[in-house]
C-alpha cells in the first residue's frame, strides 16, 4: 500500500531523516516509535505529502506519492495531526461533514450525511453534533477530529489513514478506544501508520513497529521482534524489563527507574 524506500529529510542543514525505507500493507496498523526528535512526525507529513523528501521516494498503491493529485489524494489519504486549530466557532456535525468535501460536489448527498454520523458514533460523539466544537475538552475535540478524517476515508477501498499522536489529550478508556478504531480500520482492509509515544500500546494494537532513533530506522518487525530489553534501552536510554502480557499475545514494557531523587542535593536545617 504505502512503501517508502531511502528516505531522508534536511531543514537548514539539519538531516531530520536519514535513508529510512517501510512498508505499509493493506490491513495492518504500524505504529512509529521513537524518542523525542526521532523524526517520527517528519516521517509522517512526508507519507501525507505535506512535505517532499531530500532523497528516496515513497510510493502509494504502486505509483509514486508525488505522482497524484490533491484533490486524487484527498479521496483515499486521511491525516489526522496533533494540532488541529479552527477558526470559526463550527458545530461538531458541521467539521465532521467537511470530512466528505473530496467526495461531493456544491451540496452533500444523503449518504455523506449518514457516514458523518456512523463516523461519530464509531468516536462516541453523536450526542456533541450540535456543540459548538471549541466548547469542548482537549480530548473530545480529539476524538471529533478522528471522526472527521474517518468521514473521509469512510466508504474507500484501499484507503490509508495516518494518525499523527493520535492519543494525545485522551484519558485512558479513550486512549485504548480510539487505537482499538484504528486497528478496526486495518481489520476492513485500509493501510492505519500512526505515530505512538506508549510502547505497551504500539505492542498491544501494532501488527508491525518502526523505530526511529536520531532519524534513522533503528528497528522494524513485529512488536516482539522490535520490543527486546537492549534495544529499548538503547533507543530510549532507559533500562526495561519485558513481561508477558496477562491479556494480549505481546510483550508488557515494565521500566526501572535510574534516576536519583531531584532534590537530593539539598540539605535540611531543620
Amino acid at each position: 500500500m504505502l512503501q517508502a524506500s531511502h528516505v531522508s529529510y534536511t531543514i537548514a542543514s539539519r538531516t531530520l531523516l536519514n535513508d529510512v525505507s517501510f512498508h505499509a500493507r493493506a490491513g495492518e496498523l504500524l505504529a512509529i516509535v521513537g524518542p523525542n526528535g526521532a523524526g517520527k512526525s517528519t516521517l509522517l507529513k512526508l507519507c501525507a505529502r505535506e512535505m517532499a523528501p531530500a532523497s528516496g521516494s515513497i510510493d502509494v498503491l504502486g505509483k509514486p506519492l508525488r505522482g497524484y493529485a490533491g484533490e486524487q489524494l484527498a479521496l483515499f489519504r486521511g491525516m489526522l495531526h496533533q494540532q488541529n486549530t479552527l477558526t470559526f466557532p463550527f458545530r461538531v456535525g458541521e467539521l465532521v461533514l467537511m470530512g466528505r468535501y473530496p467526495h461531493y460536489g456544491a451540496y452533500p448527498a444523503a449518504a455523506d450525511y449518514a457516514i458523518a454520523e456512523a463516523a461519530l458514533d464509531t468516536v462516541g460523539m453523536r450526542p456533541f453534533s450540535n456543540r459548538i466544537v471549541s466548547t469542548l475538552s482537549g480530548g473530545e475535540q480529539q476524538r471529533v477530529q478522528l471522526a472527521r478524517v474517518l468521514a473521509q476515508i469512510w466508504d474507500v477501498p484501499d484507503g490509508l489513514l495516518l494518525l499523527d499522536e493520535p492519543t494525545t489529550g485522551l484519558d485512558l478508556l479513550h486512549q485504548h478506544q480510539l487505537l482499538d478504531v484504528a486497528r478496526q480500520m486495518a481489520r476492513r482492509g485500509y493501510a492505519v501508520v500512526a505515530v505512538l509515544h506508549d510502547l505497551n500500546m504500539a505492542a498491544q494494537y501494532a501488527d508491525q513497529i518502526l523505530m526511529l532513533r536520531n532519524g534513522r530506522r533503528e528497528a522494524y518487525g513485529t512488536p516482539r521482534t522490535v520490543l527486546t530489553a537492549p534495544l529499548v534501552e538503547r533507543v530510549f536510554g532507559l533500562p526495561v524489563q519485558l513481561l508477558d502480557n496477562p491479556c494480549h499475545h505481546c510483550p508488557l514494557i515494565v521500566p526501572i527507574p535510574i534516576f536519583q531523587p531531584a532534590f537530593s542535593h539539598y540539605s535540611s536545617n531543620t
